[in-house]
């Protein structure tokens, strides 16, 4: 399912939004521009789980090669279709989001589902020296803001049904709740071989998608408390005309 657009406008201009966007795709034309320096350059910039680890048999890593990944491989992706994708999706959710959290709770709110989401996958595949790199598990967690927020919004989603392709209306709740049933099944059938280490070259990190978007929905609920609501005052005298 690929979503085309919500059905709810945004009442300010979501700045951040759209600075994350920019920050995103200037990393990733420089990475274009890495060559063949690339690849040492995302096992720096990645998170990579056994990083944590190498510690324990006598050798020597910065602090700062340990924690900076968690942040910076929220900016790093590993093509074309990663980027876009990613964008895409920030793109019809996020602005709402930050419309409801405002400027600076949204930074925050994004910075922490980002974080979140790769100590999730982190947590599941310890030994992996395969660097995990994208966006998607901050925008998981925007995914997961958006779907307590605006859950009767409408998404125009592109479906494709076998070979044809069809455009509907779909519920916020249902097109989300499905997309994160898809997350949910595929990392559990991905636990085997991260569990016997196996994860091969690369991968979807399904489980930092979770992640996010259960941390997404948690967060949420802290920033935007319910409001009360007003009290009634009765009037002590009555006038009757």
């Amino acid at each position: 399912m690929i979503p085309l657009k919500d059905t709810i406008p945004s009442r300010t201009v979501p700045v951040v939004n759209y600075s994350i966007m920019v920050v995103n795709v200037i990393v990733f034309l420089y990475e274009l521009m890495l060559g063949r320096g690339l690849d040492k350059f995302i096992m720096k910039w990645g998170l990579v789980p056994a990083n944590f680890f190498v510690l324990l048999n006598g050798e020597h890593i910065e602090l700062t090669t340990m924690l900076l990944p968690f942040f910076s491989s929220m900016f790093l992706h590993a093509g074309w279709l990663h980027i876009i994708g990613n964008m895409w999706f920030l793109y019809i959710f996020g602005d709402n989001v930050e419309d409801r959290l405002g400027h600076v709770k949204y930074i925050f709110f994004y910075v922490v589902c980002g974080l979140g989401a790769g100590l999730s996958q982190f947590m599941l595949s310890m030994n992996s020296r395969v660097p995990m790199v994208g966006a998607s598990g901050a925008i998981a967690g925007v995914l997961g803001a958006y779907f307590l927020l605006y859950p009767r919004a409408k998404v125009l989603t592109l479906v494709p049904i076998f070979f044809f392709i069809q455009i509907i209306e779909l519920p916020a709740f249902i097109f989300l709740l499905i997309w994160f049933i898809i997350q949910f099944f595929s990392g559990t059938a991905s636990l085997p071989a991260i569990i016997k280490g196996k994860e091969g070259g690369g991968g979807v990190a399904w489980w930092a998608h979770i992640g996010g978007f259960l941390i997404g929905m948690l967060l949420i609920k802290i920033f935007i408390k319910k409001r009360k609501p007003p009290l009634i005052s009765y009037p002590t005298k009555w006038e009757i005309n």
